[in-house]
């Protein structure tokens, strides 16, 4: 009997420890190495916002802090790593607009649900979409290239980054809104896709300005419209689809970090703070803005809202465009 109830106290005390230890966890965190996955290769656009994320975690939190590229299947790869890790705040994920609320949206084989497989810490930053051109085209605005694709349905080609993707959705969002029809042609890369713009192996892409940000400025690349709500700061002159005509026709183009279900709640408040006090620094500010980008201060349940609208949003595009990838 003594000994029954030696071990039900051993047992008991067991039970009342373990909050103890989980509190103590936390508030010590983080006590080692930070690991932030990208779903893409070192020096895109989303590999950018993670570095800059890093930098501001190991100033503000005393931890290394390292990027991990896992690039593969539009994201899906990087994406399903980060939602598998142990969901203790070590190992984050820098998601985008493709693998948080595209990918997701389209594809029965993505392997991860955006909503309920992650913990939203904050939306790092936004930027923008443009629909671009060669320069030697005729097409000055958006309208010129409107009536030119009504006339000759199918004779534009777009380069876009592969079926399902958000260049490729961003591209049948405008066909929707506009009433046009281009012939959607894919690349492994921005990079790539751009270069065939340049080359006129194509008339034009919707991509991101991290990508164009410095071919527009320099001539190479006519930019007709910025699909946003907002024109971009380093492209003023560049009106939004709405100004041109065509509401309703916004790709945000997003960057967060998430962690896995069940990370901590205290856990992620405090990378919150952190990485919200970080962006707003006048240096930190106008990096992101040279980016194309824009930071807007937001907590954990903000971001889970935007992102939760974006995959719908996507969700109801594909299934009016048709698009199904398996």
């Amino acid at each position: 009997m003594r000994n029954v109830r030696r071990q039900f106290l051993v047992a008991a005390a067991a039970v009342l420890l373990v909050p103890a230890v989980s509190a103590f966890a936390q508030d010590d965190y983080p006590n080692k190495t930070i690991k932030i996955i990208v779903a893409s290769a070192p020096g895109g656009p989303t590999d950018l916002p993670a570095r800059l994320a890093s930098e501001i975690l190991k100033n503000k939190l005393g931890q290394a802090v390292v990027v991990e590229n896992r690039p593969g299947a539009g994201g899906a790869i990087g994406a399903r790593a980060g939602a598998a890790a142990p969901p203790d705040g070590y190992t984050l994920f820098m998601g985008n607009t493709s693998t948080f609320a595209v990918i997701p949206a389209v594809s029965s084989s993505a392997g991860y649900d955006p909503v309920k497989d992650f913990v939203p810490i904050i939306k790092i930053t936004e930027g923008f979409q443009i629909l671009v051109v060669h320069p030697s085209s005729p097409w000055k605005t958006v309208k010129e290239f409107v009536d030119y694709a009504k006339a000759n349905p199918g004779k534009i080609n777009y380069a876009h980054t592969g079926n399902g993707g958000l260049p490729h959705l961003a591209g049948e969002l405008f066909m929707l809104r506009s009433g046009s029809k281009l012939t959607g042609v894919p690349y492994r890369s921005g990079g790539e896709s751009n270069t065939a713009v340049l080359s006129q192996a194509v008339q034009a892409t919707f991509e991101n300005i991290a990508i164009l940000r410095t071919l527009v400025p320099e001539g190479k690349l006519r930019a007709l419209g910025v699909q946003n709500a907002t024109r971009t700061p380093i492209m003023k002159d560049v009106p939004t689809m709405a100004e041109a005509g065509y509401p309703n026709a916004e790709a945000n183009t997003f960057f967060g970090v998430a962690a896995p279900k069940g990370t901590p709640a205290a856990i992620v408040a405090k990378l919150n703070a952190a990485l919200n006090e970080g962006l707003q620094t006048p240096e930190m500010q106008k990096t992101i803005t040279n980016l194309g980008s824009q930071a807007v201060r937001n907590s954990p349940a903000e971001f889970a809202a935007f992102i939760a609208a974006q995959h719908k949003k996507w969700v109801d595009v594909g299934k009016a465009a048709g698009v199904k990838v398996n």
